[in-house]
């Protein structure tokens, strides 16, 4: 650790508020989602810790994250839409949205819990923005979870299609058992003004165009025209 405990600098709720934006008006609630329960079991006297917030969170996250997911692509099938809800509310994902919102620093953690790394921990994180989102739902309603959680997400979305839904990968994997070497992704146009640019990229095996896609990054360009070539190729790749 490059910080002991006396000197951790812990960020107050009212100050998370301010730097979030929080529409929460209770900050004792704040305070109770930021609890871990090694600063209660050394302080007796403080609030309750964030279990059951955390608990709540949890619920209202599956149902955000759901409902996101099925109106955000409308074309996706069930099996796909359960794979990236999944892959959304796993620890590791939530603890990646508590780091972006450096949430560590605002967490009440025990001398014990700290000294191990406790702020840094996946588990740890995810469960405390889980219990952000139960103190949220409750003081200002699931429109609030809503806007909050919104741009978390669609940041996070070509991450995850790509994890539940590659078919770059799939199209490899071929092309390998083939014995073709590694399929090329070269971008051969771009058009429009920077801030909505569209690419146009070819997927390449042994030097022979298999597919081609168009898109507003090359790595969504790149994806479609594995599909292309998947499609073409009569591969299934889901």
């Amino acid at each position: 650790m490059t910080q002991d405990f006396q000197s951790r600098d812990v960020e107050s709720a009212a100050r998370l508020r301010r730097r979030l934006g929080l529409p929460i008006s209770d900050l004792s609630l704040l305070t109770r989602a930021l609890t871990h329960r090694s600063y209660v079991n050394e302080n007796p006297d403080s609030l309750q810790d964030n279990e059951r917030l955390e608990f709540l969170g949890d619920a209202v996250l599956d149902f955000t994250v759901g409902a996101w997911v099925y109106h955000r692509f409308p074309e996706m099938p069930e099996g796909d839409l359960t794979k990236m809800r999944s892959a959304i509310v796993r620890n590791e994902q939530l603890a990646t949205f508590a780091r972006r919102l450096d949430l560590g620093r605002a967490i009440l953690l025990g001398r014990g819990e700290y000294s191990s790394g406790g702020a840094e921990r996946d588990v740890l994180l995810a469960s405390t923005f889980e219990a952000l989102i139960g103190a949220l739902y409750l003081d200002a309603g699931i429109e609030a979870v809503d806007a909050f959680v919104r741009p978390l997400l669609e940041d996070a979305k070509e991450f995850i299609l790509d994890e539940i839904h590659d078919p770059k990968s799939r199209l490899q994997e071929w092309a390998q058992a083939e014995k073709l070497g590694t399929p090329q992704y070269v971008t051969v146009g771009s058009s429009g003004p920077d801030h909505a640019k569209m690419f146009e990229v070819e997927v390449r095996i042994q030097g022979l165009t298999y597919g081609r896609g168009h898109g507003s990054s090359k790595n969504i360009a790149a994806r479609i025209a594995a599909q292309t070539a998947l499609e073409a190729l009569g591969i299934s790749f889901k």
